[in-house]
């Protein structure tokens, strides 16, 4: 099913919906949207409905005046008054973290439950830091579509050599041979990867701490040690700001991507017994 654009009294919004059942809302991570599925695997169709909107500067929906977590948050809302959902599960993955954290403080009578996985829960980056500068050069709205276009390309030609150099930006786990069936799941969420305005944007939200004491609802923390794209560091300062939380911590190949990899079912399972629960 493609995306779809709804116009509301906070600007455009890009969402895919797919299934029916219980109604999970993916607020999805850095350089992704709508057409995000790699954190769909495991999910029954028939048992769960999927929504996915594009974050604020991605896929077609416009930053504007959307550029806060807050107002991403607001926005999503419209999204589901759009849709007649009065209560969704949130899942927040990676820089979708902020959002996801936002909408579970503003909204408890629209959330139930709020999953983090690998999510940011405070300021990424440092602005000193040569990543955060190197972020702001390669994502520049300006280059970021022949960024993202070359390696499209080089995916193509060499997957085994751009997947491999992309493993270490995930996992601090040593660099090895990599199982094809992996590859092939990297290269197919790769496909519809652009920053766009957004990834700029995330690399410089923040929410305040009085934000984590309103959220109430079950709270499910999942996030790998061995993550090097987003900090360990950030799984713990979750589980000590959302009081009725609990965090899972994974020891797996993939590290901040955990739906790769054969441990990848393990965490799965994690998830969908917590939304079941």
């Amino acid at each position: 099913m493609s995306c779809k654009i709804i116009n509301t009294r906070l600007g455009e919004i890009e969402y895919r919906s797919v299934g029916k059942g219980i109604q999970i809302l993916f607020v999805h991570g850095g350089h992704s949207n709508c057409n995000e599925i790699l954190c769909h695997k495991g999910f029954d169709l028939e048992k769960f409905q999927l929504i996915t909107p594009s974050r604020p500067g991605y896929g077609k929906t416009s930053l504007n005046n959307n550029k806060t977590p807050k107002q991403a948050a607001d926005l999503i809302i419209e999204l589901l008054n759009h849709l007649s959902i009065d209560n969704v599960i949130v899942y927040g993955i990676s820089a979708g973290g902020l959002t996801a954290i936002e909408l579970a403080s503003n909204y408890p009578d629209r959330v139930s439950k709020l999953i983090l996985a690998s999510a940011i829960s405070k300021k990424w980056l440092n602005e000193q830091e040569k990543i955060y500068k190197t972020a702001q050069k390669m994502f520049n709205p300006k280059i970021e579509k022949f960024i993202w276009g070359m390696l499209r390309f080089f995916l193509r030609i060499i997957p085994n050599m751009i997947a491999k150099s992309f493993y270490s930006q995930f996992s601090k786990n040593p660099i090895h041979k990599l199982k094809k069936e992996d590859i092939q799941e990297l290269i197919l969420s790769m496909k519809h990867y652009n920053s766009k305005m957004g990834f700029l944007n995330d690399i410089n939200q923040n929410i305040n701490d009085e934000i984590f004491t309103n959220i109430k609802c079950p709270t499910l923390i999942i996030h790998s040690k061995n993550d090097n794209s987003v900090s360990f560091e950030h799984a713990l300062y979750s589980k000590k700001m959302i009081e009725n939380s609990k965090l899972v911590e994974l020891n797996n190949e993939w590290g901040h991507l955990f739906w790769i990899g054969t441990d990848s079912k393990k965490s799965i399972e994690k998830i969908i017994e917590f939304i079941e629960e």
